[in-house]
């Protein structure tokens, strides 16, 4: 039978852990809560290495998805019938390997390097040749379309074994979320400086490719001959990338140690992947989470896949191409820790307001195709994109933190929620890209002419400029609605119960 309350007798065996520590003095409480303060920050050398590890994958990313569509279009001369079956099917196949990347994960056992790093490292060799041979001209003709199609399928689920490990090693590194977002923003600001660099190298090496001359070389109407050259040069620009792969990637692991802790079981069997794919699913933060971005990450892929194409075909600004994408990059890379700062200082719903700058300016390129205009639209998009793509990844961990908070789950719950959130938006994005294209193909789109009909003209403009602005607002709304998720509480001596949960979910 319980006591009634009253004081202690002094006789009795010491209070739990819990109360231990609320009946320390002030000052030993305050050392404390600096020592567990201090030991979960990350150096800034620990910060760099885990940006420098997700530079590859973002190298590659942009430069597919500013040229692989010209590329597959002006250069292989594919339908364009054929290139959204390929673009189709390559982002349907990452999105499918995430949830495999997250179960095989989730099932694999520590090991001296941790759980989630030899998977990057193991990764990084076949993404890297699979990304080499999606740029290879291969001599055959007839079916190029099923080369490109095999090839990309590859390289979208390479780089997914190779993406969901390092994002979910975000809440391995430190049990801090205000360290956590300060990794997110390292990571982002070196990830917007690879996609900065995989625009510029590869933009310039493939420059020569897509010069005016064969258009004015050409003396009958039809598809404009190609650079004999064209070929090399895009091969060429994907050795490049090929090198970037095991550098980076060495780096990680070099500078990079994911945070061991004594209640991880050796096994690393935590949480099933099934069963917890079943409780995120019905996690109301994580499904606001993932419908919003489902619309404003597919609006981003929508304007960046179109934009080369646009100033192409649909505008006199195929001379500006280059500028243009830079623009668009700089911005970016420059405007993410403005970003970081926002977030941190008015909130995350605050800082979401953000990407809706894109909105009239898409609008405005599409209506005033102007060189210009272009370039205020190219900085502004910049901007918006950046924080497009830092505020999804600073909003996850709240969302893993709510979720434990409310299950108390043990390991592998953190790959389950990453995986499951780059499933669903690259799913999106495979339809928004399939659909987008296919409307070229319906539109007269002639693959490698010098002239398009105007019908696909008018199809570059509503694609460039109304798709991404209903996306992004749609998105929007549904973020706004309701609640957003916090982390735990940064005090970690008035919580120590709760250090102790978290500490043992991140492991």
């Amino acid at each position: 039978m319980a006591e009634p309350p009253g004081p202690a007798p002094t006789a009795e065996a010491p209070p739990p852990q819990r109360e231990a520590l609320t009946s320390e003095p002030g000052p030993v409480r305050a050392t404390r809560g600096r020592r567990d303060s201090r030991a979960g920050r990350l150096s800034f050398c620990t910060k760099v290495c885990y940006g420098i590890g997700g530079v590859p994958n973002q190298v590659a990313s942009s430069a597919t998805a500013f040229y692989l569509q010209l590329f597959l279009l002006d250069v292989a001369q594919i339908p364009a019938a054929q290139v959204s079956f390929v673009l189709f099917g390559g982002k349907v196949s990452g999105a499918a390997a995430d949830p495999v990347a997250g179960f095989l994960i989730n099932r694999s056992r520590r090991s001296m390097s941790g759980r989630l790093m030899p998977w990057v490292l193991g990764c990084t060799p076949f993404v890297a040749l699979a990304y080499f041979f999606l740029w290879f001209l291969p001599p055959f003709t007839s079916l190029r379309g099923l080369w490109y199609t095999i090839f990309y399928c590859l390289f979208q689920a390479l780089a997914t074994f190779f993406q969901v490990p390092y994002t979910a090693l975000t809440m391995l590194l430190t049990s801090s979320p205000r360290e956590r977002d300060s990794a997110t923003a390292y990571r982002m600001t070196l990830e917007m400086a690879g996609t900065l660099m995989g625009a510029t190298v590869h933009g310039l090496i493939v420059s020569g490719a897509h010069g005016p001359h064969s258009c004015e070389d050409a003396v009958l109407p039809g598809p404009a001959a190609v650079s004999p050259d064209a070929a090399c040069l895009y091969s060429i620009a994907a050795a490049v990338v090929v090198v970037i792969y095991p550098v980076c990637s060495g780096l990680l692991c070099l500078g990079v140690k994911e945070r061991p802790d004594a209640a991880d079981p050796a096994s690393g069997q935590g949480l099933s992947f099934l069963a917890g794919l079943g409780l995120t699913a019905c996690h109301p933060p994580f499904l606001k989470l993932v419908l919003s971005f489902l619309f404003i990450s597919a609006a981003v892929q929508v304007e960046q896949n179109y934009l080369v194409l646009f100033c192409t075909h649909a505008s006199r600004l195929h001379d500006h191409v280059q500028s243009l994408v830079l623009t668009i990059l700089v911005s970016a890379v420059l405007s993410t820790p403005l970003w970081e700062w926002v977030l941190q200082r008015f909130g995350k719903r605050t800082t979401a307001f953000g990407i809706c700058m894109m909105v009239p300016f898409a609008i405005l390129l599409a209506a005033v195709p102007t060189a210009p205009v272009a370039y205020v639209v190219a900085f502004v998009s910049g901007v918006s994109i950046a924080v497009s793509l830092l505020l999804p990844w600073s909003m996850l961990p709240d969302v893993v933190d709510d979720f434990q908070l409310q299950h108390q789950h043990g390991p592998g719950v953190e790959t389950i929620f990453y995986s499951s959130y780059v499933f669903f938006t690259k799913l999106s994005g495979a339809g928004a890209l399939g659909i987008s294209t296919l409307s070229l193909e319906f539109a007269g789109y002639k693959a490698g002419a010098c002239q398009q009909a105007e019908e696909v003209v008018v199809t570059l403009k509503v694609l460039i400029g109304a798709v991404p602005t209903c996306m992004i607002l749609a998105g929007l709304c549904i973020l706004m609605a309701g609640p957003t998720p916090k982390g735990p509480s940064q005090d970690t001596s008035r919580q120590p119960s709760l250090r102790r949960r978290t500490s043992y979910s991140l492991a």
